[in-house]
């Protein structure tokens, strides 16, 4: 029962695949790098709390906080670390040593803007590719030939513009959510560098 079953779900997935013509396998590969691309920014973008950054650091300055997994609290323990060391010119340092969490912040950005991008588009290019076998059958006068006729060319047309768009929305719509993590994690290190700076015991 279960072997049948999943039997017919694959041959359902190989035809809605097939019928996409020859775009669909480079709309399956943008589909997996654009999601390995978005797990792995998402992975990077842990803030590690919720807490303000200032009671964090009052936190960690007292004793009641030992340690975190997130990007704040890396940061937040480097700058204090570097302040107790009395390094000079503490705002350069502190900027040598998040220069890290700059780059993670930026990882994948660009290939996600890229990819989400591509993918309608080559929804369009199969659309184009669907409409021209469209119009050729409609030449030749023949509903269904060797390659599919005027079924086969509106198939092409309809499942690529789908793909690329079931693609291309959810991808946007988690870039955006990842851009604005991103965003609020630069706020918070530009802000632990200027509580760090401004400290009493800072030397600079």
């Amino acid at each position: 029962m279960f072997s049948g079953a999943s039997q017919s779900w694959q041959d359902a997935l190989g035809g809605y695949l097939g019928s996409g013509g020859l775009v669909m396998p480079a709309l399956l590969l943008v589909t997996a790098l654009l999601w390995y691309a978005l797990g792995s920014r998402w992975a990077v973008l842990q803030r590690g709390t919720d807490s303000n950054v200032r009671v964090l650091i009052r936190r960690y300055e007292e004793g009641r906080r030992k340690g975190g997994s997130g990007m704040v609290d890396e940061a937040i323990q480097r700058g204090l670390a570097l302040r107790a060391a009395g390094v000079p010119d503490l705002r350069r340092r502190l900027d040598e040593a998040f220069g890290e969490f700059d780059s993670a912040l930026k990882r994948h950005a660009t290939l996600i803007g890229s990819l989400v991008g591509i993918a309608p588009m080559l929804g369009l290019l199969g659309t184009v590719m669907g409409m021209i076998v469209t119009f050729e059958s409609l030449g030749d006068m023949t509903l269904f030939s060797q390659s599919g006729g005027i079924a086969s060319g509106i198939a092409t047309a309809l499942f690529t513009t789908q793909m690329g768009l079931v693609v291309a929305v959810p991808g946007l719509i988690a870039k955006t959510v990842l851009d604005r993590r991103a965003q609020k994690l630069v706020s918070d290190l530009a802000q632990i560098k200027d509580i760090l700076v401004s400290a009493p015991d800072a030397q600079g």
